[in-house]
């Protein structure tokens, strides 16, 4: 497996992983995310920020996007260098991977080499499956928080709590 950066060639396989995580979010719980907008995938990949997991076959198994700076959501604590990690869509034909893992251990890795302190994501406040599942992948979990400026994020912020995970870069 190896992690590298999407292209815009990945774009159109990059919303059908979109559609559908949203679809399979459907049939698990009451919240699901919103479609994303085009413009701020493709600034995402422009930006190298938005990421693959790949196999030998160039299989894409699953996309992620990361970002340096996250203060919308993340507020004082933004100011703590991090890399912050978002969307992360497994591709549901390579499903079981346990690929947060393999990410954890990149993001290390790519937090240290650009002097990072930690690993940070969130998901929804109430989503117990995902809490549950990010703890036993190694993150720290930090309780529910409520983001006050959402008018900047993607349309799923909207007067949400959110679980908030991290892990210190060693």
């Amino acid at each position: 497996m190896y992690i590298i950066n999407s292209t815009d060639k990945d774009t159109a396989a990059i919303f059908d992983l979109y559609d559908k995580a949203i679809a399979y979010q459907k049939t698990k719980w009451k919240k699901h995310w919103q479609p994303f907008d085009r413009d701020m995938v493709r600034k995402e990949i422009e930006e190298q920020k938005q990421w693959k997991i790949i196999d030998d076959n160039n299989n894409i198994l699953c996309i992620f996007a990361t970002t340096f700076s996250d203060p919308d959501i993340w507020e004082e604590k933004d100011k703590e260098p991090s890399v912050y990690l978002h969307r992360i869509v497994t591709n549901p034909d390579f499903r079981g991977g346990r690929y947060v893992q393999y990410i954890i251990q990149w993001a290390k890795e790519y937090g240290k080499a650009n002097g990072r302190q930690f690993i940070r994501m969130d998901t929804w406040g109430d989503n117990q499956q995902l809490i549950e599942y990010y703890k036993s992948c190694g993150f720290n979990y930090l309780g529910v928080f409520t983001p006050s400026k959402t008018e900047a994020l993607p349309k799923h912020y909207s007067d949400i709590s959110l679980s908030f995970f991290e892990i210190k870069i060693r």
